[in-house]
């Protein structure tokens, strides 16, 4: 199994089914992988997106924090398959006995990946190739919205993640 690295590229609200997508885009390639997730690990994605930090750790925050106690640390995210419409992911840890692998959820292993800034990889088998709306491009790795973020309330940050919309990070057909 080929697995390439992708990065965070956007994180909108899909109004059709009321949940967050995530959407993960081939390191230096065009192809994507959506990946709808919860409101909760929206929240933390952005956060530390965007460099925002809480008075009290968060849950992906408290799990580096135990992780790291513990001697380990998070080398990298493998999301290698998906069964019956779920996608997997693999938490590979190096630890001072050697290296464990941890199954996780794509969104929890996202939220962790960008706080230890290890990579995140995908089966090339599950990227798919976007045909995006006419007039439309995806820049660069960018932040889940082009507007200016500053520190957020919990409630402004709520606000902001309801009202993203699909064209926040592009329209695609998959």
């Amino acid at each position: 199994m080929a697995f390439l690295e992708v990065e965070v590229m956007r994180l909108g609200l899909d109004r059709g089914s009321n949940a967050y997508v995530v959407i993960l885009r081939e390191k230096d390639g065009e192809r994507l992988l959506p990946i709808w997730i919860g409101q909760a690990e929206a929240e933390s994605i952005v956060i530390e997106m965007h460099q925002m930090h809480r008075e009290r750790p968060l849950t992906h925050d408290l799990l580096k924090n135990i992780i790291t106690r513990l001697g380990a640390m998070l080398l990298r995210v493998d999301i290698p398959r998906i069964v019956a419409r779920t996608y997997h992911a693999e938490l590979q840890l190096a630890t001072r006995d050697g290296g464990i692998v941890i199954d996780a959820r794509p969104s929890d292993s996202i939220a962790l990946a960008l706080r230890f800034e290890a990579p995140i990889f995908v089966s090339e088998d599950l990227l798919t190739t976007a045909v995006l709306a006419e007039a439309e491009t995806i820049p660069d790795a960018e932040p889940a919205s082009e507007a200016e973020f500053h520190p957020m309330t919990p409630e402004e940050l709520k606000a902001y993640l309801e009202n993203l919309r699909p064209e926040d990070f592009g329209k695609f057909r998959l």
